[in-house]
């Protein structure tokens, strides 16, 4: 979906700051496999993924990559650590597709915030989002087994089978792929 089509769908803006906002979101295609952050950046940019799926992960014990989330279309994706608190970012961000993704510096779409109470709304709904969804998160690697956090999972991303590697689902699932295995000749 298109960045003024998501806008639109929640919250009502002016035409010319749909114009201003299309403008100001730099469209991109990027090939499967590109490394549009690398981890421990600082990163300034927000990200909107119109088409493709995205993966954040960060590296542990000598370089082994760990899926920390996945972003599919219609998804916000932006360094937190390093908008927010001028600190590097421990996620890389990987395109797990042939992806068009929309970018701007948080200083810039900040601008256009400060002057919308309509943008300002839908920056404080994702955010809410974001928060849920990380909290979802947490829970179910404190509190589920792996067969529930693959249900769920599939439930969130109904194609991440067709659409992802097994061994980042796995690492994202918090299991090793042999687990994995498992779990998915059971059903």
């Amino acid at each position: 979906m298109e960045l003024n089509t998501f806008l639109k769908q929640r919250v009502a803006l002016s035409p010319d700051l749909e114009t201003v906002l299309d403008q100001a979101f730099k469209r991109e295609q990027y090939p499967k496999h590109h490394k549009l952050l690398q981890p421990n950046n600082r990163s300034q940019k927000v990200f909107f993924i119109e088409k493709g799926l995205a993966r954040t992960y960060y590296l542990k014990d000598e370089g082994k990559d760990i899926t920390h989330f996945f972003f599919a279309e219609n998804a916000f994706a932006m360094p937190i650590e390093s908008i927010f608190y001028n600190n590097s970012s421990p996620y890389g961000m990987e395109l797990l597709e042939n992806s068009v993704v929309r970018s701007i510096h948080y200083s810039d779409l900040e601008k256009y915030i400060e002057q919308s109470d309509a943008l300002e709304k839908l920056m404080r709904l994702l955010l809410i989002d974001v928060l849920k969804a990380f909290s979802d998160r947490f829970y179910a690697l404190q509190f589920q087994t792996a067969q529930e956090r693959y249900r769920i999972m599939l439930e969130t991303y109904p194609d991440i089978l067709l659409r992802a590697p097994l061994g980042h689902i796995a690492s994202y699932l918090g299991i090793t792929q042999q687990t994995l295995s498992v779990i998915r000749a059971q059903r």
